[in-house]
């Protein structure tokens, strides 16, 4: 069983924001619940005794030779994260083409981060050639032997995966194959170098195993990317996190969404975990807090009625254990979500600001992807209306960096009506950025933030 009395770990406080009152009849019951975990980063962390490990997973394919300059830059950014290893952090770099090797250290194992392997690490980067096809799940299924290689104690497990291109050397079903045997396992943040690469594939990857997506849209930009991946990776202090939430008898999830910092869809990811309780996994954390909308579908109780809709919490597995172990450790803090039903029309349908907010940003990133998918079918009409729609709801919610991205897919005539024209001449760079950045949300403002 895990030790949260180490100093290692973060502390958890969750808090809920709601309308609690309901119009007589109603039983869909909204929150958004703020769950923010302190006390872990840039503690120190014990070279004997490492915590935290993490799996460089580098593009090697023929592609990455196109031009010449991409794979010198790749080598250069994958010596600048592992110059940005923390003393006492286990690593291993994986080199991925059809094949996947072991770059370093070789022998089914990981090193842990000193100024010898580190310095040994950087001479092995600088020795990476490129050739061969693309079959990622090979690369993640590697990656999982060599954090399955690990001890228990090794609670952050980590992977960082680049790539240029499509996973053209396997089919669909067998990445899937490996995402889903991997999922649990370990995070992993994926980025994808110029635009010959498949958005879909690389945030389905990033969404699989609960970590960041984005584009590097020159190669030029990959050691700071790099960087500042394996900095926050390496600030984690506990790997698997999951919500529990408990409903009524007769109640169910109706959806629990991640919406800050960006958005992801939890629903399907239920474990259950009897009586009456389902864990969703939300991966490691550092210092940091999240955001989730959760609706849950209660039986009507009655005007004048209170009933608790569910309870949230937090629980902890070990590395490797089941999907829903008997030993799951409970997180620190709790939170409560209630229903009243009244028959006072105004305090019923009042919507709670943050529930509202989120609802748009849910909606701003399905407006996104449904235009890019009009406009890639040559829908100019559809792809203009959910479009404006989209620029309409970033420019409600104060989505400023979508707003931007936006801008170099449409001509915006009136953000505040959504009144944008598909713009003749779109690069396939600010295309693929916007598809892969549309997830990331904001928060809602202060009302000190608007004075």
């Amino acid at each position: 069983m895990a030790d949260f009395s180490k100093s290692h770990s973060p502390r958890f406080a969750v808090e809920v924001h709601q309308n609690p009152r309901l119009p007589r009849g109603a039983r869909e019951v909204h929150a958004v619940v703020t769950v923010t975990a302190t006390g872990s980063g840039g503690l120190p962390l014990p070279v004997e005794e490492p915590r935290a490990a993490v799996v460089l997973m580098v593009d090697c394919s023929g592609s990455m030779n196109r031009p010449p300059d991409k794979l010198r830059q790749t080598r250069l950014a994958t010596e600048a994260a592992i110059g940005a290893l923390r003393d006492g952090v286990a690593f291993a770099i994986v080199a991925g083409n059809h094949r996947a090797a072991e770059v370093f250290p070789g022998g089914g194992r990981l090193a842990v981060a000193d100024d010898v392997t580190r310095a040994a690490a950087r001479a092995a980067a600088r020795g990476l050639t490129a050739s061969g096809g693309t079959a990622i799940g090979t690369w993640l299924r590697l990656a999982a032997r060599l954090f399955d290689s690990l001890p228990d104690r090794v609670t952050v497990r980590h992977g960082v995966l680049l790539t240029d291109g499509r996973d053209e050397h396997e089919t669909p079903e067998r990445l899937r194959e490996a995402l889903d045997a991997c999922a649990g396992r370990f995070t992993c943040d994926a980025r994808g170098v110029g635009t010959d690469w498949d958005p879909g594939e690389v945030t389905g990857i990033a969404s699989a195993l609960l970590g960041t997506a984005d584009i590097v849209a020159e190669p030029e930009g990959l050691a700071a990317d790099f960087t500042a991946m394996m900095t926050a990776a390496t600030g984690k202090g506990v790997g698997d996190v999951a919500l529990r939430l408990w409903t009524p008898h007769g109640a169910s999830v109706v959806f629990l969404r991640q919406v800050s910092p960006g958005l992801e869809d939890l629903t399907s990811r239920r474990v259950e975990s009897p009586p009456r309780s389902g864990d969703y996994p939300t991966g490691s954390w550092g210092d940091e807090s999240r955001e989730y909308h959760l609706c849950v579908r209660v039986e009507d109780a009655g005007v004048g009625r209170e009933l608790l809709a569910a309870r949230v919490g937090l629980v902890v597995r070990e590395p490797g254990a089941p999907a829903a172990p008997p030993a799951a450790v409970p997180g620190r803090g709790h939170g409560l979500v209630r229903a009243v039903w009244t028959d006072d029309l105004a305090a019923a349908t009042a919507v709670d600001p943050r529930v509202a907010h989120y609802a748009g940003q849910t909606e701003m990133v399905r407006a996104i992807r449904e235009g890019l998918d009009l406009r890639r079918r040559g829908d100019t009409a559809g792809a203009t209306a959910r479009l404006g729609r989209a620029v309409r709801l970033a420019h409600l919610s104060g989505n400023e960096a979508t707003a931007k991205l936006l801008a170099k897919v449409v001509d915006v005539d009136d953000a505040a009506t959504g009144t944008v024209r598909l713009k003749a001449r779109v690069s396939e760079a600010d295309a693929m950025t916007l598809e892969t950045r549309s997830t990331k949300t904001v928060r809602v403002k202060k009302p000190s933030e608007d004075e």
